[in-house]
């Protein structure tokens, strides 16, 4: 099982790690600072991976696999079981989605709290993101969208630590609405890596965040639209 750092520490830019295995461009890693897409709605990470001779490798992206994240190069390239390398974040690229992904955090919370509203899907690119929520019965919700997103503004500005720690699973199951997506944790799951804004959500959660909210700045709302009765979808960005 590959070691995931970034759920250690969200600000590692650089690693080391051994290769375990390469398929064509595919490069495995021991352990890799590397968020792959679209796990948890977010973007996959890019970067470089630099072999002992200085030779850079370009990652185009990385991908989730059972137990395991791929590193895929722009190339197919001859590379050595055993090997170590040294793994480097494309940080500019990553840090966006970090404060867009803690920001999302909040404007969750706010609609669950208000509405029961559940994520129904979502996506974080370092352009900007997207929410699906289940605001049934909510019959102006547009303006309830309008409305969070003016709270979740408020709430940034109030520099929140962002805390992660990790729980077992019957312990963390017992906390009110610790899972706000729309689906279940598998049953495999034993520990589940907890996040924490305190005084506005709890979650479980994967993915990389700012420390303290007052890093993520200010959301700025694009465009609502309808997908379905269970789908009603908001895109976001951040200001500079």
């Amino acid at each position: 099982m590959t070691k995931l750092l970034y759920q250690i520490d969200s600000y590692l830019r650089e690693f080391e790690a051994t290769i375990t295995r390469v398929e064509g461009e595919k490069v495995y890693l021991d352990q890799t600072a590397f968020h792959p897409g679209p796990s948890g709605g977010l973007d996959t990470d890019t970067g470089w991976l630099i072999l002992p001779d200085g030779t850079k490798l370009e990652v185009i992206r990385a991908v989730e696999e059972p137990n395991d994240v791929a590193h895929i190069l722009s190339s197919p390239t001859v590379l050595t079981t055993g090997t170590k390398v040294k793994g480097i974040i494309n940080w500019d690229r990553r840090y966006r989605m970090m404060r867009l992904h803690t920001a999302s955090h909040v404007l969750a919370a706010i609609l669950y709290k208000k509405y029961g509203a559940l994520v129904t899907g979502g996506h974080i690119q370092p352009e900007g993101a997207r929410d699906d929520f289940d605001l049934t019965g909510v019959d102006d919700w547009k303006a309830a969208l309008s409305e969070a997103i003016s709270e979740t503004n408020k709430i940034l500005k109030s520099c929140l630590e962002v805390k992660v720690y990790w729980l077992k699973r019957d312990e963390a199951l017992k906390i009110p609405g610790i899972v706000k997506l729309a689906g279940r944790l598998p049953p495999e799951v034993e520990e589940i890596r907890i996040v924490e804004i305190p005084g506005v959500d709890i979650q479980a959660d994967g993915g990389p965040h700012v420390k303290n909210t007052c890093e993520v700045g200010e959301i700025v709302l694009q465009k609502t639209e309808s997908k379905g009765a269970k789908r009603k979808r908001i895109y976001y960005t951040l200001t500079p």
